[in-house]
């Protein structure tokens, strides 16, 4: 069986990605790419000898290899797998796919050019929960979608200076309250298959954490969707205090959602299901241990439920060529990125509809080829807009003084979050 090459661009959340490659018997890491010298000097530490490291891309990306795995900042996937796909590479891109529209039509249009294979990294929908979820709706268990919840909340404060880095424009500072989307609605769409046409979006208060760690948008970001069934989805994500990833799904002849992580009954690992033709004669629930009676011991140490290994062994069998691989392509990509930026436009255009443009038709493209509007100067250009709709809040340098102090001294500790980092699965980190 062939040995799939892989390099991986980001050793903190990469490391999911290496020790996928460790485990798996048809797939390699072969090349590492960061710009920290120290991070890839940790990393040496648990990777081969025969691995070569790269501080810079135009090295890395000249490196014997069929696949890059992109676990770089969230808002620079772009243009890094253009030009992987151009180098013939396939690419495995960690969220976000990308950060305006320019990028979104110049990605697809790489991805039809070259042939190449994309595949999106948004683990959560291989979480054990979703993951049925996608199945038994499939055998359509619970009949047409009509309406469903999802949220993603995360109060990152407690590790946000190991995750900024004390950077005053680090993306997670000057993101806007609806771009990190796709772990909430991503798995709806992806058990559904359906596509959104419009959003309606909501912007949380820029509140007292987000002045304590340095963030200028929002504190959590909602979006109202509208999907090509009529269905609607409700989305939240962001940082409110308690952590939550939960999903609730409503079809016509029936109801599944995943348990509260406050019920301390599993989580994303434990699922309920009512359904049948006309009043929920079937109830019933999975345990983790029925979700995962597929995974072995080695997938059960990977982060999110296993959902790191699950991402990218769906890519390798693609590369592979096993037609029943599971993975998510630009299209379906985009379907659940693009919701969460257009519902930052119906904010700054006082929450009205905003339709959700479908890239597939290569007639609407043109429309959107220049559009560079986002919250990063060095992407937008003139189109630069501010990452909080009542404009970008004055945050002292001292705090982010304060977060990089912290962030150093972590560091020269050699402890927490750093440490785990290389030594764990679970670090969301891209």
């Amino acid at each position: 069986m062939k040995t799939v090459k892989i390099g991986v661009m980001g050793v903190y959340r990469g490391t999911a990605m290496i020790n996928f490659c460790k485990a798996s018997k048809n797939a390699k890491v072969v090349a590492i790419c960061d710009k920290s010298e120290q991070a890839m000097a940790e990393q040496k530490k648990y990777i081969d000898d025969s691995v070569t490291c790269y501080s810079t891309f135009d090295e890395f990306i000249k490196h014997d290899m069929d696949a890059v795995v992109l676990a770089n900042y969230a808002n620079e996937h772009a243009p890094f797998a253009i030009r992987c796909l151009e180098a013939g590479k396939h690419v495995f891109s960690e969220v976000l796919p990308v950060q305006t529209m320019k990028e979104a039509v110049e990605l697809v249009e790489a991805v039809e050019r070259t042939g190449k294979i994309y595949a999106y990294g948004e683990n959560y929908c291989y979480m054990p929960g979703p993951y049925r979820m996608k199945k038994l709706y499939r055998e359509d268990k619970i009949g047409e979608f009509e309406y469903g919840e999802c949220e993603y909340v995360h109060n990152c404060e407690p590790i946000w200076h190991s995750i900024t880095y004390g950077e005053r424009d680090h993306w997670r500072n000057n993101m806007y309250a609806t771009f990190y989307c796709t772990h909430s609605i991503g798995p709806i769409i992806h058990m559904t298959g359906l596509r959104p046409v419009s959003v309606v979006g909501f912007e949380g208060p820029h509140i007292e954490r987000n002045i304590r760690t340095g963030a200028k948008g929002g504190g959590f970001g909602l979006e109202m969707i509208t999907l090509n069934n009529g269905g609607i989805i409700k989305s939240i994500h962001g940082g409110l205090y308690e952590n939550s990833v939960w999903y609730s799904v409503y079809g016509s002849k029936g109801r599944m959602e995943t348990a509260r992580e406050s019920a301390r009954a599993g989580d994303v690992g434990r699922l309920y299901i009512d359904y049948d033709e006309y009043s929920g004669q079937y109830s019933g629930a999975y345990s983790s241990i029925d979700l995962n009676a597929e995974q072995n011991d080695t997938v059960a140490h990977f982060g999110h439920g296993g959902s790191d290994f699950f991402s990218m062994y769906n890519f390798v069998e693609k590369i592979l060529g096993n037609p029943d691989a599971d993975t998510i392509d630009v299209y379906e990509a985009l379907d659940m990125f693009l919701p969460g930026m257009f519902a930052y436009r119906s904010v700054l255009n006082g929450n009205i509809p905003m339709e959700v443009p479908d890239l597939r038709d290569k007639n609407i493209r043109d429309k959107w080829r220049n559009d560079t509007m986002c919250t990063d100067a060095k992407a937008a250009g003139d189109q630069l807009i501010p990452s909080f709709s009542k404009g970008n809040p004055d945050i002292p340098d001292e705090v982010y003084d304060k977060m990089r102090e912290k962030w150093l001294k972590e560091l020269a500790d050699d402890s927490g979050y750093v440490k785990s980092a290389f030594t764990q699965s679970s670090v969301d980190n891209s």
